[in-house]
């Protein structure tokens, strides 16, 4: 395994950290780095336990709303269905992903029809701080959809997008356009654009340092001496 985690761009940096990286790793360097609360809610998680997503975080801001669609609304975003939310899938780039919070955990964000529209624009996942529904149908596209679960309630006549490529605070944890989040099956963190590039060189030394440490156990090393020999369990 290269030491070296060498890139040139978004491609070849998510292609890379899929092939040779998970989300604890990345999590233990964060760590180390002083950034203990880069993960969101164990709530969110995958539809399917082997999707994995990676890629640059497009926050999107919900709100509940249960006053229709108007006309006659004072905010006219609130005359519009689903507020901003199809504005929002329209403006989804190659390698982000629709990350959504805000709204109370009594209806879907995001389904098969959204997830159509992400894939048409290349976008690589779908992180929800709250449901998902249209579980076949998602299934059946192979698109990475991280949320509490299944639940068919739909969004429409409750809730609206009010705002997105905005900051956001998921479960304690900000998120900023063009963050990297990253899911698989133990949780999603949340990698500041500010320190990715040493937090995946030291994840990518870590990952190939935790393969020498099983090894070395498997063989029959305790593990206070794999410790102080590797610094690294």
């Amino acid at each position: 395994m290269d030491l070296d985690f060498i890139y040139q761009n978004d491609d070849e940096l998510f292609a890379k950290a899929r092939q040779g990286l998970f989300t604890a790793v990345v999590g233990d360097v964060m760590d180390m780095m002083g950034y203990t609360h880069q993960f969101l809610s164990p709530t969110i998680q995958p539809l399917r336990q082997d999707m994995v997503t990676i890629g640059r975080a497009m926050p999107v801001l919900e709100a509940d709303d249960d006053g229709g669609e108007g006309p006659g609304r004072q905010n006219p975003l609130f005359n519009k269905p689903f507020g901003l939310m199809l504005t929002a899938l329209d403006d989804l780039k190659k390698n982000e992903v629709y990350v959504c919070t805000g709204a109370s955990p009594t209806y879907a964000l995001w389904g098969e029809l959204m997830c159509t529209c992400a894939m048409n624009q290349g976008a690589a996942g779908a992180v929800m701080d709250g449901y998902s529904r249209d579980t076949r149908g998602i299934l059946a596209l192979d698109f990475p959809v991280f949320s509490y679960g299944r639940y068919a309630q739909d969004q429409r006549p409750r809730g609206k997008v009010v705002d997105f490529r905005c900051k956001i605070q998921m479960n304690g944890v900000t998120i900023a356009p063009g963050d990297i989040l990253f899911g698989d099956m133990d949780g999603v963190c949340v990698v500041p654009r500010a320190i990715e590039e040493e937090v995946m060189q030291r994840a990518w030394r870590k990952a190939h340092g935790e393969k020498r440490v099983f090894l070395a156990i498997k063989n029959g090393m305790s593990a206070q001496t794999a410790w102080d020999t590797y610094g690294i369990l």
